[in-house]
């Protein structure tokens, strides 16, 4: 590839930039896409080159041609400094979170993040002395009276895990940076093609790529992509750790990234249709979709992001647990697991109160994850259908 056409590359939009990124043929002989290489090993024609690390792969979990071409690819997308990769969602929000903290720090989380985030920060933070303190995920600018002179990070999740709260997240920043705290966003639903963060002032983003840029629900990988100021301390604890996704693992990734953003536009008008279609069925009290004028956060929805992914929730009128297992249970098109982005619908019930402190869960009935994969919607409504009838008789 030419450095004219290297050039032209940053100017293109989006959906283009992912099927260019990364990719650099005449590196391979001419091959379109990076092979996998898999080693531990480097080898080094001289000693100075060993000492001095002249070459640009020196061990295993340094990174690969195959990893790195992936970390170019996604720092390009999100607008980074660097990327690193790790084995899954949660081991990237983990690593950010110690790139971002210290023994004694006190770390702001959003009451609303996801919820294996939570355990590690109450588990494995707290043994090693950082204070971590939820506050409620819409407080905004309001988040500066929460600082404290020990204040190192504050993680951002929006729209918030299940129950989909929509944060202000240039206001956080604003409040955060005044700190000089890091702010750390955990941008899987909307992946950089629909939220770019560090445009909005996330300094570290995180990505679970097992969901949207995978797409096949057969991955599990992470990253964690960086702005200029942290992208040398994220890279210094990456290499700490030894901490990395295996090749075979980041070319499934790049297959996946190819097709993220066709897929995710589908997915957005699949989900869009089926949750307004949802709003208005009588056993349905509320749809929690961002991009539903009727959302509580619409509005900064529509000032801060590109489109919507396949994720939203439902509240259905009061009904017993049995009636919402019996309309999950007979769902078949729509499988019941954890996780989301796949091509496969998934629906999955959910109750937040037992893992909320700062903010209270009590909606007006029971609450359903749905995250729309990529078949025909009208052959979802009829299953979504059928099993709102086992839910009024059951």
């Amino acid at each position: 590839m030419s450095e004219e056409k290297k050039e032209t590359k940053h100017k293109v939009r989006p959906a283009t930039l992912v099927t260019q990124a990364g990719r650099a043929p005449f590196d391979h002989f001419g091959f379109i896409n990076p092979p996998v290489y898999r080693g531990s090993t480097v080898l080094f024609p001289t000693v100075a080159d060993l000492e001095g690390l002249r070459q640009p792969y020196t061990y295993g979990t340094k990174g690969t041609p195959t990893t790195r071409a992936l970390e170019r690819a996604w720092s390009e997308i999100a607008g980074a400094a660097d990327t690193v990769l790790t084995p899954s969602g949660l081991a990237a929000i983990g690593l950010a979170l110690l790139t971002a903290t210290r023994a004694g720090a006190h770390v702001l989380v959003a009451d609303s993040a996801y919820q294996p985030t939570r355990i590690f920060c109450d588990g494995f933070l707290a043994r090693f002395g950082v204070n971590v303190e939820y506050y409620d995920p819409l407080i905004g600018a309001a988040i500066a009276g929460l600082m404290r002179p020990e204040t190192t990070a504050v993680l951002v999740e929006s729209p918030g895990s299940q129950s989909m709260e929509v944060q202000d997240i240039p206001a956080i920043a604003a409040a955060a940076h005044a700190h000089d705290a890091c702010v750390i966003a955990d941008n899987t639903w909307a992946t950089p093609l629909l939220f770019p963060p560090h445009e909005r002032g996330c300094d570290l983003a995180v990505e679970a790529g097992t969901k949207y840029l995978a797409g096949h629900a057969d991955l599990l990988i992470g990253l964690v992509s960086a702005n200029a100021k942290w992208a040398k301390r994220l890279r210094h604890t990456f290499n700490a750790f030894g901490m990395g996704s295996s090749p075979d693992d980041a070319s499934l990734a790049l297959r996946g990234l190819r097709t993220m953003a066709l897929r995710l536009r589908e997915q957005e008008r699949a989900a869009l249709d089926i949750a307004q279609w949802l709003q208005d069925r009588p056993e349905v009290s509320r749809v929690l979709h961002p991009a539903l004028p009727t959302h509580p956060g619409h509005e900064l929805w529509k000032r801060d992001f590109n489109g919507a992914s396949g994720v939203f929730s439902v509240i259905f009128k009061d009904v017993s647990k049995k009636a919402v297992a019996a309309f999950v249970d007979g769902l078949e098109l729509f499988g019941i697991g954890f996780s989301w982005g796949g091509y496969e619908s998934l629906a999955l019930p959910f109750d937040c109160a037992s893992y909320r402190t700062a903010t209270r869960w009590a909606p007006e009935g029971p609450a359903l994850r749905l995250s729309i994969g990529l078949e025909d919607v009208d052959d979802l409504k009829s299953d979504l259908e059928a099993g709102l009838a086992r839910l009024k008789v059951s």
